[in-house]
């Protein structure tokens, strides 16, 4: 089922891992959009998780982190980073990020690597004033390669 789902069985288990992507975001320094992922097998154990920062051995002062230009030329999305960590095939997974829906780039990445079920909480007004035109985008793409996807 793609959209805004809020029943049964799948909405228990969505709602504690995206309570854990909840968690994992908090570890993220930026100091302006702290994300969290979680990647899920099919039997409902954690492969990986991952938040959005700097790489390994990058310095994350917050002259940098404060710096638009310098933070979006280092940081690494936190769905990539849970991707980077699994170090393994990713078919039939689940992808579960807080605080809202991947960006389109990383989405298409998601997508190549296997993951078949992306959930997410709903964007607030003020994520989407900046934030639509990308999820307009992951939302197509969600639909042209027909995976699944449900938004809480």
């Amino acid at each position: 089922m793609n959209g805004i789902y809020k029943a049964g069985e799948s909405f228990k288990w969505d709602t504690r891992f995206l309570d854990l992507a909840q968690v994992v975001s908090k570890w993220s320094k930026d100091p302006s959009t702290q994300v969290g992922a979680v990647i899920v097998r099919p039997d409902k154990s954690i492969l990986s998780i991952g938040y959005n920062g700097f790489p390994r051995k990058m310095e994350d002062t917050l002259e940098l982190l404060n710096s638009r230009d310098e933070k979006y030329s280092r940081i690494i999305h936190a769905e990539i980073n849970a991707l980077l960590q699994a170090k393994t095939d990713l078919t039939g997974c689940t992808l579960y990020t807080y605080p809202f829906m991947c960006c389109d780039r990383c989405a298409v990445q998601m997508i190549q690597s296997g993951i078949e079920t992306f959930v997410f909480p709903k964007a607030t007004d003020k994520l989407l004033e900046r934030w639509a035109p990308i999820f307009e985008k992951t939302l197509k793409y969600f639909t042209e390669c027909k995976v699944e996807w449900r938004e809480y």
